[in-house]
């Protein structure tokens, strides 16, 4: 079916069509992991020295220091990891562009290959490649050659931002929670809140990727327990040896 121009399209309600819409839903995803990081690490550490001392001073202290320390570190591994990663696109395009200057025949025939690739026949093929290089050489080669998008090229300082704050939100959690407690009670209630927070992120993370859910619940759920359970025992071990 034809749509003649300035047709307006008729598209599914419930599928994305935004050309930014698969770089939003990764800033959430890592946004989603970052606050999972967060509630784990946080609630290993406090949990792990309440299980040594009663001493709410100490707990929040460990805690604080866990928060701190976890943000700037995710904070710092983003921001090098992907400025990495964007150097290494700015290279790939700058060699790119160079060889769209140097070798424009090679390069049209490039493109033409990648579609026939792809399943076009080969006049289609060439006629879909002319059009792009005609409209946007270095574009079409970077999508269809690179996979990167030269509008939307990878931002370490938001990625930085938004690890620190997303473990920073996620740590403070398990915090709040074995410091507001009775002594008495507080490590089953913040073990309670983390299994529930970590069986939200686990599902939201599945969601925002399409995946099934109750995988990627049970996986998280376990994994946090497992971590709190080992700190849990080497604070109890500790605490009663020093």
């Amino acid at each position: 079916m034809s749509v003649e121009p300035g047709t307006a399209v008729h598209r599914h309600p419930d599928e994305p069509h935004d050309d930014n819409v698969g770089s939003r839903l990764n800033w959430l995803r890592a946004a989603v992991l970052g606050a999972n990081d967060g509630i784990v690490s946080t609630a290993g550490i406090v949990i792990g020295v309440a299980a040594a001392t009663t001493n709410r001073g100490a707990i929040l202290t460990a805690g604080l220091a866990g928060l701190a320390a976890g943000a700037m570190s995710m904070a710092a591994g983003e921001y090098v990891s992907v400025s990495t990663q964007r150097d290494t696109e700015r290279a790939m395009l700058a060699k790119e562009r160079q060889e769209l200057r140097d070798m424009p025949e090679e390069e049209l025939e490039e493109l033409t290959q990648l579609y026939v690739a792809r399943g076009l026949s080969r006049d289609l093929a060439e006629a879909v490649a002319v059009q792009l290089t005609h409209h946007d050489a270095l574009g079409a080669h970077a999508e269809v050659e690179l996979g990167i998008d030269p509008d939307d090229l990878t931002n370490p300082w938001h990625a930085a931002w938004a690890s620190m704050l997303s473990f920073s939100v996620g740590a403070v959690l398990p915090l709040l929670a074995i410091l507001l407690v009775a002594v008495t009670v507080r490590i089953p209630v913040t073990a309670g809140s983390v299994i529930v927070a970590l069986a939200f992120t686990g599902w939201w993370s599945a969601r925002l990727g399409g995946a099934p859910t109750r995988p990627a619940v049970v996986r998280n759920v376990l994994g946090g327990s497992v971590a709190m359970l080992v700190t849990y025992g080497i604070g109890s071990i500790v605490g009663q040896h020093v």
